[in-house]
């Protein structure tokens, strides 16, 4: 069985941050969203993946390199244009052959992983399997219907009026069988092959099609929000270990992680929150579910429930939550005259101001 990811994409809702970095690439607990799915991949006992890449190729590339610091082997697959989900398994057909595979779309993120899933689908092996789970607002996504049974009828895509509250998860499992149905879509009103017009023509042809309800932890990260709650729920499941320095004036409450090279000084950190190899904490409060990444500034400032990536500083600002702060970004109080706000802005910032 082999596994195919997708990592292309524009990350448009990321933007700012998706301007300069790849949206699988942004880190949660300080470690990029993309990396969460390649584990639980080989953890699957998948040892093959071929990488769906696109505009951001090269950095996806230097960061997973060939796959073996995961125990993978990953072949790089480009991508022109992200044209869809079926698109990408027609474009990795040579590679794929005639081997049954997963698909994982690299911005998501599930809780203890896909082995269950890979395992149940091998002892079955349907013609496909798809995930599931309830969401509050199904328009932003695929929406299965199931029948009285519990069976899969009809799939949409991004639907108006959708007909359940179960949306697709971003991981699929087929068999060769898919590759007939990818051939046969035609692309959609947004311009792309829809992996859910591919499923549904499975359905069609009489295929079997099954799906698995989740109730477990599942978000697609593509927005700020997600990011934070992903972040939050990593956040939830570390161990204490203090690596780096902690002088006698500061205190480390709780689940924190201080990695080597790290400095907090006349601070007060509490968990769970992890402050990155490099990074000086000084005169500062950092609350929970926070991570700082690596080579940050950290001084006479408070923060809680945020991401903070790395080679930023934040500087004499009295409070900071619920923000994701790119790299190399500097956080300074405004001058207090003139009561004025100076902002340096990029394309797509959003900022909230309180006057």
């Amino acid at each position: 069985m082999k596994a195919l990811v997708l990592s292309g994409g524009a990350g448009t809702r990321l933007r700012p941050i998706t301007h300069t970095s790849a949206k699988q690439l942004v880190p949660v607990a300080n470690k990029p969203v993309l990396f969460y799915g390649l584990e639980s991949i080989a953890d699957a006992g998948i040892t093959e993946v071929g990488m769906i890449v696109g505009d951001t190729a090269a950095e996806i590339e230097n960061a997973v390199g060939d796959g073996s610091k995961f125990g993978l082997q990953i072949t790089y697959i480009p991508q022109e244009q992200p044209l869809g989900l079926a698109h990408a398994v027609l474009i990795a057909r040579d590679w794929l052959g005639d081997d049954d595979f997963v698909m994982y779309l690299g911005d998501n993120f599930i809780v203890g992983g896909i082995t269950g899933l890979v395992e149940e689908f091998r002892r079955h092996r349907p013609d496909a399997q798809i995930l599931l789970t309830r969401v509050a607002d199904p328009r932003s996504f695929g929406v299965a219907e199931l029948d009285a049974d519990g069976q899969v009828i009809g799939l949409e895509e991004k639907p108006e009026r959708p007909k359940s509250d179960l949306a697709l998860v971003g991981v699929y499992l087929f068999t060769p069988a898919v590759h007939d149905a990818v051939r046969a879509v035609q692309p959609s009103w947004r311009g792309e092959l829809e992996i859910t017009h591919a499923i549904q023509h499975l359905i069609d042809s009489r295929a079997e099609v099954r799906c698995t309800v989740i109730q477990g932890y599942w978000k697609d990260t593509g927005n700020v929000v997600d990011m934070l709650e992903v972040n939050r729920s990593v956040l939830e499941g570390i161990e204490r270990r203090i690596d780096g320095d902690v002088d006698t004036a500061s205190e480390t409450i709780g689940r924190v992680v201080v990695e080597a090279g790290a400095r907090i000084s006349n601070s007060r950190v509490v968990g769970p929150a992890v402050i990155g190899a490099g990074t000086v904490v000084s005169d500062s409060y950092v609350g929970p579910f926070t991570s700082v990444a690596e080579n940050c500034r950290i001084t006479d400032s408070e923060l809680e429930f945020s991401i903070v990536l790395r080679d930023s500083s934040i500087e004499g600002v009295r409070r900071i939550e619920s923000s994701l702060i790119g790299r190399h970004v500097e956080v300074t109080p405004a001058p207090s005259v003139p009561s004025a706000h100076r902002l340096v802005l990029g394309d797509h910032s959003k900022v909230q101001i309180h006057s």
